[in-house]
């Protein structure tokens, strides 16, 4: 019964959270136009608006105390919900010693859009109180210029562990890994292990192993905690830990690390130097992120978008963003057109042909579509060998040609039952499974010839596969209809 309360109890608070969260959105929303309205009113109201601006420093001195109840990053889902002015004026009421966690949780966009009128002296104070790996993250998404001006303010010793963290190429396990880990030796007693532990008085987030290393910082082995806190405390470490350990390089690629989480349960893992000397670790929280980071990248660059966007950038910087495949796009349906011009004389011969061909197109955009998912997630995960590829290749035809045969079939019946014509049935039958076999092939090599070219398998697969399959599908269908038919 209580662990139903408590339950309750957090979903009540958490759902509580949400409600002030949009209220404070909404009040911030509200005093951005009201200051903009104060601006532009006539001197005639002064007297009103001395009295507007003490509403509004009051309304002020509310939502600072509101804002600094909140968690880092619910401030910066705040400030990414809110336009330039509101998110400006937000900005000033977060107290200076939390901006650097507020930064850290906000997106790219907002976060240079936050530091842009900052200088390279504020920004340091801001950033200073965080951890090493933090300050690096921060100062990678800063400009170069900015960045290095930054990193001289910091004091010697986080200058040195930044630029380490900053040497790593971006997208790999040491350039997001932590620096602050606990080790201990093999011949040291778990009554030993306890004291240092007792010493430090603060344990690292997301610490559930102890690493175990040799004098030349050699990773050895792993001890857990419930082993240390559950066992002999005389016995030595070298009896109780694991020595079958997974553990990663610092130029791992980070994608490995997050499957090797998701595959094998963990929360933390050693990270070593070409030495194998233990270096730091990744932790569960950096591999949310990771996945948080890749699912809004992917989902962005399915539709050509290359980066990600504030949702009130300006308007001329998110068109110019859009551009390249609106571009790309325009190209695509001018050849789609021309596909339809060189039958235009057929079409005009049979007009039931203009209301049915974009059907075809449909149904093998939406097959396409499945079968490139299949393909994206298997390259991700490195599940696609060239033997592998041979059986999926061969799977997705097959599922085509069966699709095809049951929904052309179904196409066919319904075309027959509107137009009474036993050819127009069986030519747009065979168009739909003949278009469907295309949209598998360019769901399988679309992603394969990008990745091969050096390309994100995901940036504009979505763009270029409607293009295919919208041209191939009005080709089949009026080349089939031309011969057949007229």
């Amino acid at each position: 019964m209580n662990d139903v309360d408590d339950s309750s109890s957090q979903r009540q608070h958490y759902r509580h959270l949400e409600l002030a969260r949009s209220q404070v959105i909404e009040l911030l929303s509200r005093q951005a136009v009201e200051r903009e309205l104060l601006q532009r009113s006539s001197s005639e109201n002064r007297r009103q608006d001395v009295v507007a601006q003490l509403v509004a420093r009051q309304h002020q001195a509310a939502l600072e105390t509101r804002l600094a109840s909140f968690h880092p990053a619910d401030i910066a889902f705040v400030l990414e919900s809110l336009d330039p002015d509101a998110r400006d004026l937000a900005w000033a009421l977060v107290k200076p010693s939390r901006r650097g966690a507020v930064l850290l949780e906000a997106s790219d966009s907002v976060r240079r859009m936050l530091v842009a009128h900052m200088a390279p002296d504020d920004i340091a104070a801001v950033v200073a109180p965080l951890d090493s790996e933090d300050i690096a993250d921060l100062v990678g998404s800063l400009p170069d210029d900015i960045g290095q001006q930054v990193l001289q303010r910091l004091d010697n010793a986080d200058q040195a562990e930044v630029r380490s963290m900053l040497s790593f190429p971006e997208g790999s396990v040491g350039s997001l890994m932590d620096l602050d880990f606990v080790s201990t030796r093999e011949d040291a007693s778990l009554e030993a292990v306890l004291r240092l532990l007792r010493r430090r008085k603060l344990l690292p987030p997301h610490t559930n192993q102890i690493f175990v290393v040799d004098r030349s910082n050699h990773l050895r082995g792993l001890l857990s905690l419930q082993r240390l806190l559950l066992g002999d405390p005389e016995a030595e470490v070298a009896a109780e830990m694991t020595r079958d350990t997974i553990y990663f390089y610092t130029d791992d690629l980070m994608r490995e690390a997050v499957t090797a989480f998701e595959k094998y349960d963990l929360v933390s893992a050693p990270v070593v130097n070409l030495h194998n000397q233990v270096v730091g670790r990744i932790t569960v929280d950096a591999v949310v992120d990771e996945i948080k980071q890749r699912a809004s990248t992917e989902s962005l660059r399915q539709v050509g978008l290359s980066e990600e966007e504030d949702l009130f950038a300006p308007v001329t910087q998110s068109a110019r963003n859009r551009w390249p495949w609106l571009g790309l796009n325009v190209l695509t349906a001018f050849v789609a057109s021309r596909v339809i011009g060189e039958f235009e004389a057929v079409i005009a011969q049979l007009v039931a042909l203009a209301v049915l061909m974009p059907i075809v197109a449909s149904i093998g955009g939406n097959t396409g579509n499945q079968t490139m998912a299949l393909v994206i997630r298997g390259l991700a995960m490195g599940q696609l060998g060239s033997a592998q590829l041979r059986k999926m290749l061969t799977k997705e035809l097959s599922i085509a040609a069966l699709n095809g045969a049951v929904w052309g079939t179904a196409l066919g019946l319904f075309t027959l039952l509107l137009y009474q014509r036993l050819p127009l049935t069986l030519v747009i039958a065979a168009a739909t499974m003949l278009e469907l076999v295309v949209a598998a092939l360019a769901g399988v090599f679309i992603p394969l010839l990008l990745q091969r070219f050096g390309r994100d398998p995901v940036m504009g697969s979505s763009v270029i596969l409607t293009a295919i399959t919208d041209s191939m599908g009005f080709f089949i269908f009026l080349g089939l209809a031309s011969i057949f038919l007229v």
